[in-house]
């Protein structure tokens, strides 16, 4: 287990999706006793943390992330009390637990924003929100050219003819984070989750809570999973304003007032990597996903550099480097890598669009992962990974609830492909995700094949390649080590971290290891003698 003092720095955090990871009454949607029932598995595993997506009453118009009230749990996930045993599970097993906060927009079922929209223009209740007058003689144009991330304009009229801000779905209206009561609520939510005995908190949008004060027109699209801005676009007016950090100071001193090292994580899709550091200088968050990595080509040269600069910028502010390679706002990595080398990450697949090679996906993955963890820092698993999941690819267009889908005019399929429920059980109903074949999602027949009870104590298998590294990171204390590069031919990747050598080779010729070397774990085998195949990854020792 880490230390109790920034326990976090090396920490390995396992990512739940709550909808999609354990079903326990057969409803065909995740909940929390599922979820109490399978911490035991991840105990087992080897992670240190678990942080669980949204599971408070919602609409559910984004999948939990449109938030009507912060201080509860929506009934198809169960209740407060089912909440405090999930908790105390956890704790009981020697596992963290993150929860997720979503501060940049409410649900417009919100108690708030319902009441904005019953009181009048320049109304305290209104002040909460982002509302504006429109354009144009009869302000029947928007306030400004901003785009939702999901598609269409970012602004909805209402009744009395002002607009409120949404830069996401019309659901979810921006928060007015310059509003001393929007901040006064959320640090006591912060303390209503504290007190219940969570370890931290990981941020939606972290990096959107502030806007530009004159909310200066902005016609580019509102791109936020994959970079600040479109190419040759001027720095957006919505992302990244300097305002936000203010805000996470006053959390962190929120957070440090309670024992135990409680901690915030920082979904910022912000580069270059001087900028995201910004969010875990010392006195505010103490994570950032490391985005940049993940977006990555699949190339030894591209990723040195991406592990180095992002490095160096966190260690300029005494922070570590969070690794992550897939979440549930993008493609499955074990699909991603299946593409040819190169290509841009895409928003969903679906049945019509090419499709990738999915043996050569899940070789690449395994390589990915095992350079991941072998890197120095924190690093994040999404739910299903330790699998080797691929997306479902196939899913029928019918099926799709992301907003993206159709706010885009069905242009993006979304995200709904990387969060289908889980397979547990090869041959129970759902496999093994609920008691019935009730599945929120529909889940691929081809699924059988990664199944919990497929893969458990097979050697070679996914699931114990994720434990036998987690075990050996563990052991050779990896996440609290640091990085030497070691040269090289092109298109190999080599460090050392500690006493242990990392190795991917991302080249058709297979590559040595030093003589001598003990070879710890392999992501495949090596040929007949001894060297590394093209995608492999090995930690050796010597």
């Amino acid at each position: 287990m880490p230390s109790p003092t920034d326990w976090w720095r090396s920490a390995v955090i396992y990512q739940i999706y709550p909808r999609s990871f354990a079903d326990s009454n057969g409803d065909g949607m995740g909940d929390l006793p599922g979820i109490t029932a399978r911490l035991a598995g991840l105990r087992d595993l080897g992670v240190d943390a678990v942080w669980l997506s949204p599971f408070y009453p919602s609409p559910q118009h984004d999948a939990g992330y449109d938030v009507a009230d912060y201080r509860s749990v929506d009934p198809r996930f169960g209740d407060l009390g089912d909440a405090d045993k999930m908790i105390a599970e956890a704790k009981a097993l020697g596992l963290r637990v993150i929860v997720d906060l979503v501060p940049n927009h409410t649900s417009d079922e919100h108690a708030w924003f319902r009441a904005a929209l019953q009181a009048a223009p320049g109304s305290p209740e209104r002040e909460r929100y982002v509302f504006r007058d429109g354009r144009g003689d009869d302000g029947g144009e928007p306030p400004n050219g901003w785009r939702s991330v999901f598609g269409g304009p970012a602004w909805q009229r209402v009744a009395d003819g002002q607009w409120y801000l949404h830069l996401f779905d019309v659901s979810q209206p921006d928060l007015n984070w310059g509003n001393p009561e929007v901040r006064a609520e959320f640090e006591d939510i912060l303390r209503f989750w504290l007190d219940r005995g969570v370890d931290g908190f990981r941020v939606d949008v972290a990096h959107g809570l502030i806007k530009e004060a004159t909310l200066s027109d902005y016609e580019y699209a509102g791109e936020i999973l994959g970079g600040m801005a479109p190419e040759g676009a001027p720095p957006p007016p919505m992302w990244d304003q300097d305002g936000v950090h203010e805000v996470y100071r006053e959390w962190r001193a929120v957070l440090d007032a309670y024992e135990g090292d409680r901690i915030l994580v920082a979904e910022a899709w912000v580069q270059p990597a001087d900028r995201l550091a910004r969010y875990v200088r010392p006195d505010e968050m103490h994570q950032a996903f490391n985005f940049e990595y993940l977006d990555t080509p699949w190339i030894a040269e591209r990723l040195r550099k991406v592990i180095d600069s992002t490095t160096a910028a966190n260690a300029a502010v005494g922070a570590p480097t969070t690794w992550v390679l897939s979440n549930h706002d993008v493609v499955r990595h074990a699909t991603r890598l299946g593409y040819p080398v190169g290509e841009r990450r895409r928003p969903g697949i679906g049945a019509g669009d090419p499709q990738p090679d999915a043996p050569l996906g899940l070789r690449r993955a395994r390589a990915a992962s095992l350079q991941m963890l072998g890197l120095p820092g924190s690093a994040y698993l999404y739910q299903g990974e330790e699998l080797g999941l691929p997306e479902h690819t196939t899913m029928p267009d019918d099926y799709r609830q992301d907003p993206a889908w159709e706010r885009s005019g069905h242009a993006e399929r979304g995200r709904d492909g990387c969060r289908v429920p889980i397979p547990w059980e090869a041959d129970a109903p759902s496999y093994g995700f609920g008691p019935t074949d009730a599945s929120w999602l529909p889940q691929p027949s081809s699924w059988a094949e990664y199944a919990l009870d497929r893969q458990r104590d097979v050697p070679g298998s996914t699931y114990e390649l994720y434990r036998s590294a987690l075990r050996l990171r563990r052991e050779h204390r990896l996440g609290d080590g640091s990085l030497e590069w070691v040269e090289t031919a092109p298109d190999v990747l080599a460090f050392r971290n500690g006493g242990v050598l990392v190795v991917t080779n991302f080249g058709e010729s297979p590559a040595g290891l030093p003589a001598g070397a003990e070879v710890l774990l392999t992501s495949e085998p090596l040929t007949d003698d001894g060297r590394v195949p093209q995608d492999v990854t090995v930690w050796a020792r010597g």
